[in-house]
């Protein structure tokens, strides 16, 4: 059996948690008119925002149950999608450093999604313990 390192362990459990708590939150502040009014001043028609952010939440799931089996495809989705809300919200935020304390979380995610111990463990290599090993 692959031994699943910590951090990739955290680091799944934290993405399916806050994607649970964000899409509970972001439901309920749909119907907030200041939400409204902030997701009015964006270029982006309201509803391709309202597929982006479900999208986002989806995909923030996917990668991190997927990431607990092991999957090595959900490393890369969640990598992928991140850098491309990143670079739209670089594109259409009008606040752009408000969003780097989210570039800052991605780099430290993606840094340990792509240590040693997680590449082994995402290489789909079976990992043997000492007692295997004697």
């Amino acid at each position: 059996m692959k031994e699943r390192p910590t951090s990739i362990t955290v680091i799944a459990w934290i993405l399916i948690v806050m994607g649970v708590i964000a899409l509970i939150a972001s439901s309920i502040s749909l119907n907030n008119p200041m939400t409204k009014d902030i997701m009015g001043r964006s270029p982006i028609p309201i509803p391709v925002q309202y597929v982006m952010m479900y999208a986002g939440l989806l995909v923030q799931l996917v990668s991190g149950i997927a990431m607990l089996k092991g999957q090595n495809w959900a490393r890369f989705l969640y990598v992928i999608w991140s850098i491309i809300g990143l670079v739209v919200g670089f594109a259409t935020s009008p606040m752009k450093t408000a969003i780097i304390p989210s570039v800052v979380i991605f780099l430290i995610i993606a840094f340990f999604l792509f240590r040693p111990a997680a590449n082994e463990y995402f290489s789909g290599a079976e990992v043997k313990s000492d007692a295997e090993s004697n």
